[in-house]
């Protein structure tokens, strides 16, 4: 090999930059806002705009912000710091990364690999779904508001009969303090009668909105459930080979392209999210329901759940373990700031979700102040607030088709960032495990998106639907968490916080301070067992409706939560076997770093 140049690193050694022979060079990003946007987009998806306002909500409005932001300083942004520090300092993947600084938990990039492809087969048909409705925007009436189309029922009722039929028997206020709710809202006895058209959750009758996502968009009619799915939705798979499409092109490059895709994935969203906003709080009751959306409850503060809740919330938010931010900063320059990077996306993700919430419930009480109902009986936590109850309300305003054309492109651009960022962290981690890849990486990549796509077909069923309930429920949130603790784990106990932090002064110029290396050796690896505990504990079963998932399809589920835990196990159990020399030797070759990152090795290549 010969050295091209030398450049001196932070401690004042030199590290002569050279580029492997036969080796195609490591990409960096041409930008930092491209890794910036790389990584808000990944951070902030789907879930900022139906997940957090209700949970919010839930649990105690503004009251909820206490810990959430509690959980987001000792256990959210420490994790998303180290992941991003871990890559940008080792330059590789979630499967090579570990080979390095601690052999015996390669297990751990394994079954990050089997998370996200098992989130890539249902999240993307989420995706698919919002392509659906974007193209049947495309008209002069959107076609959800009307109860005469071939796919509805005799069950059928539109916004506006319920907004007649409701008048009569409610009382949007009521000065009667029995009947009065914390926010101001009233559910009367005759408004209990009126509310009993909430779609599937009820036999009596169907909101219009619900029968189009049901029996036109998924036709769930041709299905029994789990046990007898139907036949392939062509227009669905064929809508989730389009999203594909974007994909490849998005990705087949490497971060080249993709660094381009985010200026439009990750910026429309947030110019589409204020223009919804700034409609919805002109709108005739916005008002009341973002006052139930932050009306704060401090005795909701006592109960544990709420707790777990903002735990929960703001771990799957910022997305640290998916071995997506592993792979997006391992392309950084290594002497690039990570730290403030950490605190620039992660407070842009914080802050986002909470904006979300604003353009929601402005729209959600605008819906009960039409038809004289609590907003209770009007949110929903499940893809029915994005796909039947904001479809609807949106369909109530002048020019819905406009509104719905905005809605459903940034629900598309949304998911799109997030999908980048999942298949990526695939990507990069086999290639970096396996350099020879790179130089047919546009094969590899369509190798793996046709993998992904013939994966996700069983969700383009007609009962799709159960399907992604299932692998939402399965697929990622129960792993992901013991996933991240043996990766806390190893990095704070093994590899040490001590050598870590010595890498972080390497790239930065200074180590972290004392409040990350607590948080790393003991809040973090603890805050993650203890959540991993309880969600174990009361996870709730998959749902949809009122459809009770059988008892085989469960245990089915639970085969997928091990489908990845079981890597970490294997390998360890494998790698002992595999090693030779006495106990001590075996130890040491187990969990002490293998091997220094090539560009920190005198006569290997650095890209500064």
């Amino acid at each position: 090999m010969t050295p091209e140049k030398e450049m001196p690193l932070v401690d004042g050694k030199t590290t002569i930059i050279e580029k492997a022979k036969g080796e195609p060079e490591r990409e960096s990003w041409g930008k930092k806002v491209d890794f910036l946007l790389s990584v808000i987009g990944f951070a902030v998806d789907l879930g900022n705009v139906w997940r957090f306002p209700y949970i919010c909500y839930k649990n105690g409005g503004g009251a909820f912000l206490i810990p959430y932001l509690v959980m987001l300083l000792f256990g959210g942004l420490p994790l998303f710091y180290m992941e991003l520090a871990l890559g940008q300092y080792q330059r590789c993947g979630c499967l090579t990364v570990w080979k390095r600084i601690c052999p015996c938990f390669k297990g751990i990039g394994m079954a990050i690999c089997v998370i996200a492809a098992c989130v890539s087969w249902y999240y993307n048909t989420i995706i698919a779904w919002a392509v659906y409705f974007l193209f049947s925007s495309f008209r002069s009436q959107v076609p959800w508001v009307t109860c005469n189309n071939t796919w509805n029922t005799d069950k059928c009722t539109t916004f506006q009969d319920r907004v007649m039929e409701c008048s009569n028997k409610t009382s949007l206020f009521s000065n009667e303090t029995d009947n009065a709710t914390t926010s101001g809202f009233v559910v009367t006895t005759a408004s209990s009668e009126c509310i009993r058209d909430r779609g599937s959750e009820d036999d009596w009758l169907t909101a219009a909105s619900t029968e189009f996502f049901e029996r036109e968009v998924l036709e769930l009619q041709y299905s029994d459930g789990m046990s007898r799915l139907g036949g392939i939705k062509w227009s669905i798979a064929l809508s989730l080979m389009a999203v594909y499409v974007l994909v490849y092109f998005a990705l087949w490059k490497g971060i080249k392209s993709s660094g381009k895709a985010v200026w439009i994935t990750a910026t429309l969203p947030y110019v589409v999210l204020l223009i919804l906003l700034i409609r919805g709080v002109t709108l005739p009751g916005a008002s009341m329901g973002i006052k139930y959306y932050l009306s704060p409850n401090f005795s909701k503060l006592s109960d544990i759940g709420v707790w777990i809740d903002a735990a929960s919330q703001i771990f799957f938010s910022l997305g640290p373990g998916f071995g997506v931010l592993l792979a997006l900063s391992s392309y950084n320059k290594f002497n690039n700031n990570c730290y403030r990077d950490a605190l620039i996306t992660s407070a842009v993700n914080c802050l986002t979700s909470f904006l979300a919430g604003f353009a929601v419930f402005a729209v959600l009480g605008f819906m009960a102040y039409k038809q004289n109902r609590d907003i209770s009986t009007v949110a929903r936590i499940d893809v029915g607030l994005i796909f039947v109850v904001y479809p609807e309300a949106l369909a109530q305003i002048g020019g819905s088709s406009f509104w719905s054309i905005l809605f459903f492109f940034m629900l598309i651009t949304l998911g799109l960032d997030t999908t980048f960022g999942g298949l990526e962290a695939i990507i990069t981690g086999i290639l970096d495990e396996y350099p020879v890849l790179r130089k047919r990486r546009e094969f590899f990549v369509a190798g793996l998106i046709c993998f992904c796509f013939v994966g996700g077909l069983v969700t383009t069923t007609y009962g799709g639907i159960y399907v992604v309930q299932l692998f939402d429920t399965y697929g990622a949130p129960i792993s992901i968490l013991l996933v991240v603790f043996f990766e806390a784990a190893a990095v704070s106990w093994i590899y040490g916080v001590k050598r870590f932090s010595q890498d972080i002064e390497c790239m930065l110029g200074s180590p972290p301070g004392p409040f990350w290396q607590i948080t790393w050796t003991f809040i973090s690896p603890v805050f993650l067992l203890i959540l991993f505990i309880m969600t174990l504990i009361s996870a709730p079963p998959p749902a949809y409706g009122k459809y009770n998932f059988p008892i085989w399809s469960m245990t089915l589920g639970w085969l997928i939560v091990c489908s990845s835990l079981i890597c970490i196990l294997g390998y360890f159990i494998y790698y002992i076997f595999q090693t030779r020399g006495s106990f001590q030797d075996r130890v040491k070759q187990m969990i002490y770093p293998s091997e220094k990152p090539k560009h920190l090795t005198e006569g290997n290549p650095v890209y500064l």
